[in-house]
C-alpha cells in the first residue's frame, strides 16, 4: 500500500494558529492521601498539531481532493513536511551557514508520518481565500 503524500502545491501551515500537544501517556493512581502518583500508560505516543492553511480556490480544491480521496476522508495515513523544520537552513553552533560546495545553504528536510486527528478540516472564509483548521496525529 502506498502511503499519501501532502501536496507540494499547498502553502505552510499559518505560525498564527499553531498548536502542539503530546497524547496522554500516563495513568493517574488514586491515593488515600497526598499527591496522585503516574505511571506510563504506553511507551510511545503521538504528537497532537492543530493547525491551519490559507488556500486559494485552485488550492482549495486540491486540499479537498487529497482529504477526500488520498486519504479516504482522513482514515488513511500520509506524510507532511514537518513544517518545524523542513525547508529550514543548517547552522553551525556559532550561528553560521552550513554550506554546499557550490555556496548554496544546506536545508533540513524532515518529513512527518501522520493522520488527520479528531478535528477534521473545518473552513472559513478570509476575503476571498479559505482557511482549513484541522488537527493531525504525528506518529512516534
Amino acid at each position: 500500500m502506498t502511503i499519501a503524500t501532502w501536496p507540494a502545491e499547498l502553502p505552510k501551515p499559518e505560525r498564527a494558529t499553531w498548536s502542539s500537544l503530546l497524547q496522554e501517556a500516563r495513568l493517574r493512581r488514586a491515593s488515600d492521601a497526598g499527591p496522585a502518583g503516574y505511571r506510563r500508560r504506553f511507551s510511545n505516543v503521538a504528537k497532537v498539531v492543530t493547525l491551519s492553511v490559507l488556500l486559494d480556490a485552485d488550492q482549495r480544491a486540491r486540499f479537498d481532493n487529497f482529504f477526500e480521496h488520498d486519504t479516504k476522508k482522513g482514515s488513511l495515513l500520509f506524510r507532511m513536511p514537518d513544517p518545524t523544520t523542513d525547508g529550514w537552513a543548517l547552522r553551525t553552533s556559532g550561528g553560521s551557514l552550513l554550506l554546499t560546495s557550490d555556496d548554496q545553504p544546506m536545508l533540513i528536510a524532515a518529513m512527518w508520518l501522520c493522520t488527520f486527528g479528531d478535528q477534521l478540516p473545518t473552513e472559513t472564509i478570509v476575503g476571498i481565500d479559505f482557511r482549513k483548521t484541522f488537527t493531525v496525529e504525528v506518529m512516534p
